[in-house]
């Protein structure tokens, strides 16, 4: 696994069975004016434990195709959701 991308992003959705929407954030720099800008990428992730909620900061591992859109995997929960 030492060839696989691991990004970290915030869990936005956990309705799917076995599933999350995952939104992790980049940063870019414009191309004119060099200003850096937040864009974010939302990936659909395979959980088999369900363990991860809305809110929850995760880790992501990229594996084989899962279905049409799931290409990573839940590797860990790196900090759970304060609840309020």
């Amino acid at each position: 696994m030492a060839n696989k991308r691991e990004v970290i992003g915030l869990v936005v959705r956990d309705k799917l069975d076995k599933g999350v929407v995952v939104a992790v954030e980049r940063r870019v720099r414009g191309a004119v004016y060099g200003k850096i800008r937040r864009r974010t990428t939302r990936f659909m992730a395979h959980d088999e434990e369900n363990s991860a909620h809305v809110g929850d900061r995760v880790a992501l591992v990229e594996s084989r195709p899962l279905s049409s859109r799931k290409r990573f995997v839940v590797s860990r929960v790196v900090e759970r959701a304060r609840i309020v």
